[in-house]
C-alpha cells in the first residue's frame, strides 16, 4: 500500500509532536490497514480480525510530499486464530522508515459486536 504524506499526516496535525513530518500514529494506522488486508486470507464467512498488539520502530522521518510504501507479511509464528504480521515501511528513496510486528486475532464479527457495550443499539 503506497501513501503520500500530507499535512494531515504530520506529527503537528495529529498532536504527537511539533515537527511537520509523518506522525508515528499515522504510520501505525497505515501499517494496521495493511495487516487488515493481509488478514483477509485467514478469515472465513462472518469472521474479521481485530488488532491486539503493535510493536513498531519508527526509524526515519518522512516530510510532507514524501512517499511511503507499507507492507504486511504473515509470520510463521501465527497459531490458531492468532496472527502476527511483519510490517515494513519504505520511503520513495528505498530507505527503511519503520519495521515491526502487529498481532491480530480472528473473531466472529457478530459475537464480537454483541459483547460491546451498547450492542443492543446495533
Amino acid at each position: 500500500m503506497e501513501h503520500e504524506v500530507t499535512e494531515a499526516d504530520t506529527a503537528v496535525s495529529l498532536g504527537s509532536g511539533d515537527v511537520p513530518v509523518l506522525a508515528t500514529p499515522r504510520l501505525i494506522a497505515w501499517m494496521e490497514a495493511a495487516t487488515v488486508r493481509a488478514a483477509s486470507a485467514f478469515t472465513g464467512s462472518g469472521q474479521t480480525t481485530v488488532g491486539t498488539a503493535v510493536r513498531v520502530r519508527h526509524l526515519r522521518a518522512t516530510p510532507v510530499g514524501g512517499q511511503v510504501e507499507v507492507s504486511a507479511e504473515p509470520s510463521a509464528s501465527g497459531t490458531g486464530g492468532w496472527l502476527t504480521f511483519v510490517v515494513r515501511a519504505v520511503d520513495g528513496s528505498g530507505e527503511l522508515v519503520a519495521t515491526g510486528e502487529i498481532d491480530r486475532t480472528v473473531v466472529d464479527r457478530q459475537r464480537f459486536l454483541a459483547r460491546m457495550p451498547g450492542s443492543a443499539d446495533r
